[in-house]
């Protein structure tokens, strides 16, 4: 918790990286370090598909509203792939922290400092962001580059044109 009254700490430290994640051959992204003092994003465990990003400033986020924070990198993503910034699970369950446009997208064209919009979704306790603290996962993702074929008609499927909520889902009201 935090030293100031009504206002939840949502430090989660990060160190240097101790693991990286096992699997294939790595992809090398190259990474442009805009503050020496931050360690560069990391995997926390082993098998992990996320990245910590952290927090390269102090945030102050009120009930209800949103920041934009600096992750203190900029990444040059190889052409064919994408940047998915994913809310942190524990700064949401713990702190109802969470990312207004989530998954933020990385375009592999973009070579400017990685911003994450955090939003405070708890209606009565602010929550402090601290310098260093993880705020954020990168995953990179292999993405397809389309081709649209315009047509007049599309093949039949199960689904159909059905669309949301057609499986159902909490019940009546």
């Amino acid at each position: 918790m935090s030293d100031s009254p009504g206002v939840a700490s949502a430090t989660e430290s990060a160190t240097e990286p101790v693991v990286t994640s096992p699997g294939s051959a790595p992809l090398t992204v190259r990474v442009r370090r805009l503050d020496p003092q931050l360690p560069l994003p990391a995997y926390a465990r082993p098998g992990d598909a996320g990245l910590d990003l952290l927090a390269r400033e102090d945030a102050l986020l009120q009930p209800g509203h949103r920041a934009l924070v600096g992750t203190g990198i900029a990444v040059q993503i190889p052409p064919g792939w994408v940047g998915l910034v994913h809310p942190r699970s524990g700064l949401a369950a713990r702190h109802g922290v969470s990312i207004v446009n989530a998954p933020g997208t990385i375009d592999s064209g973009y070579r400017g400092e990685i911003f994450v919009n955090l939003i405070n979704t708890d209606s009565e306790h602010a929550v402090r962001v601290s310098r260093g603290d993880r705020i954020a996962q990168l995953l990179l993702q292999e993405v397809a580059i389309v081709a649209w074929e315009e047509v007049d008609v599309l093949s039949e499927s199960v689904r159909g044109d059905t669309g949301h909520g057609s499986t159902g889902g909490i019940g009546p009201r």
